[in-house]
């Protein structure tokens, strides 16, 4: 079986298990396994782990298409999804372990895509919303919530008691929900 018919399969079974069909989701964790297995295979020797670490990066990858399969995008092969899943629950695995992982850009380029429209329209609704909050409030949610900073490592840049960064950014994050809530959006 060629490629593009094995993702035709796979694609056809995926989309009829999303619709409730459990045999057709019986086949496709069945398929896809050896393919996994294959991948993990591929990406433990790419970034140094050890062969043991194959099957539980199968595992993880299993129970991540399950918990996730809604997010799988029915326009698009499910091959890549799959390695994508793969190469992000390979590099979670490695971390825990306490290794750093680098990845060349170009091993990812094919699974990387532009934000979608609605991402776009969201993202810009959360700018408007925070620019909207006073200072320091407006540094501290986009340090903490947005940027993903501590509230150690925010109190120090913005010369604050790690106390007084907490209410503040309670207060922020009180006022942009009420915000939210009298733009209409959360119904919406």
């Amino acid at each position: 079986m060629n490629h593009s018919a094995r993702e035709e399969e796979w694609a056809a079974w995926m989309s009829a298990a999303m619709a409730g069909d459990t045999l057709a989701y019986h086949r496709f964790l069945k398929a896809v396994t050896p393919y996994l297995r294959s991948v993990a295979r591929r990406r433990c020797d790419q970034y140094g782990a050890p062969p043991s670490e194959v099957e539980d990066v199968v595992q993880e990858v299993l129970l991540a298409v399950h918990l996730k399969r809604g997010t799988w995008d029915v326009s698009r092969p499910v091959g890549p999804w799959l390695s994508s899943i793969v190469r992000n629950k390979l590099i979670d695995s490695l971390r825990r372990r306490g290794r750093h992982v680098s990845i060349p850009i170009d091993d990812v380029m094919e699974t990387l895509e532009s934000i979608p429209q609605a991402e776009a329209t969201e993202q810009i609704d959360v700018d408007r919303l925070v620019d909207g909050l006073r200072n320091p409030q407006r540094e501290i949610v986009r340090s903490i919530s947005l940027g993903g900073a501590g509230i150690r490592e925010t109190a120090e840049r913005l010369q604050m008691t790690e106390g007084a960064v907490r209410v503040a950014l309670h207060r922020a994050l009180k006022g942009l929900a009420a915000l939210y809530r009298s733009d209409g959006r959360a119904n919406g």
